[in-house]
């Protein structure tokens, strides 16, 4: 790995309604009707760099972007390479949000080494744990005391029948229940993840409910994107997706936490659309997408656009993360969005949605295709 020298967090700035912190996850859409805090050029910096710290996991759930293993990659990067990544990523200026993903990072024997090794450097790091025994009330108090900025909990059902099934797990509901109320007592900032597909697309009301009860700062819903186990599962239809959308505007106004969506970057558009019939200040969105404002590094150090776009862009072993985002081919094309194809490139919403590039290259193998969820597509 290329060392990188430490110099020195979206466009997804808070919902008035909202009372959450900096967004701790990837590839988000927000609204606000305040100035961007977090103002910059994309060309040079992302808003959201994503470490999948390991691939493995004691949980099988069905959506899985990683198709999770119980074993660790013989190949991951060691504890001195991450280091030189988190060096890397604290020398981009404005420094980025830093998400440590998995699997289950807990898996790493390092991670609080590496967690502490990211906060010296002048990273605030965020998790994102798996809900298994191993997410113990002691856990959490060390991302506490290390000083985590959050810590993000799956939540994909509004009870233990529903989220368990998902999760392919007994138990999982009762541990996210468990480690929310751990997390409140540690003074830890939390964050309720839920993946939108035809199966859990009608608990989201409860959920939503639910995440307000558990004392959530944020509550990041994902459309689902089909790679890995997720290629498996139904996905809702464009106007299904068009009505969820609807209701996540109107309950982010009366919501006590910040609403983010991702892979939904329509959302922008429907914010936008919803807030001149209702007589709302008409409110900021951000533009972020894969590769245009958001990296993700696999557990062996590849890059790419997104976590959910399998088009490989370089390893961080070989050249810099900062040097691979600004000049890697498919990052450039990926900002260039005068450059989309089909609906989205003539969309006049284009440059502050551009639709989710994860998706259409999931259907169509064209990075800059059309995203076959948005609602508009076929107008």
């Amino acid at each position: 790995m290329k060392s990188g020298r430490r110099q020195s967090r979206s466009d997804t700035p808070k919902h008035p309604s909202g009372s959450g912190g900096p967004d701790a996850e990837a590839n988000q859409q927000a609204v606000t009707t305040e100035s961007h805090p977090h103002d910059r050029d994309y060309d040079q910096t992302p808003l959201v760099v994503a470490w999948e710290s390991t691939q493995a996991c004691d949980l099988a759930c069905d959506h899985c972007r990683a198709s999770a293993t119980k074993r660790r990659h013989s190949d991951e990067l060691s504890t001195e390479e991450a280091v030189e990544l988190f060096e890397d990523v604290a020398s981009f200026s404005p420094q980025p949000m830093f998400v440590v993903s998995g699997g289950d990072p807990l898996w790493r024997p390092d991670l609080f080494e590496l967690l502490q090794a990211a906060v010296d450097i002048g990273i605030t790091p965020s998790v994102t744990p798996a809900t298994t025994s191993r997410l113990t009330e002691e856990t959490i108090q060390q991302f506490a005391d290390i000083g985590v900025n959050r810590m993000a909990l799956s939540l994909d059902g509004a009870t233990a029948a529903s989220h368990d099934a998902f999760r392919g797990e007994t138990g999982t509901f009762q541990t996210v229940i468990e480690a929310a109320h751990h997390a409140r007592e540690a003074g830890l900032s939390i964050q309720i993840n839920t993946t939108v597909t035809a199966a859990t697309v009608g608990e989201l009301p409860a959920i939503a409910d639910l995440a307000e009860e558990l004392g959530a700062q944020m509550w990041e819903v994902f459309f689902l994107v089909p790679v890995g186990r997720g290629a498996q599962l139904a996905q809702i239809t464009p106007e299904r997706a068009h009505q969820v959308t609807e209701w996540l505007y109107n309950r982010s106004r009366e919501a006590s936490y910040r609403i983010i969506t991702v892979e939904a970057p329509f959302y922008r558009r429907v914010a936008r659309d919803m807030a001149s019939e209702t007589g709302d200040e008409t409110p900021q969105v951000g533009s972020t997408g894969a590769g245009n404002g958001f990296v993700f590094v696999s557990h062996t150090g590849d890059v790419y656009p997104s976590g959910f776009m399998p088009l490989r862009a370089g390893n961080v072993r070989e050249a810099q993360l900062s040097t691979i985002y600004r000049d890697a081919e498919c990052m450039q094309r990926l900002r260039n969005r005068a450059g989309f194809d089909g609906p989205c490139g003539d969309c006049p919403a284009t440059q502050y949605c551009g639709g989710s590039r994860s998706r259409a290259y999931a259907a169509t193998g064209n990075p800059t295709g059309s995203d076959p969820l948005c609602p508009w597509v076929d107008e």
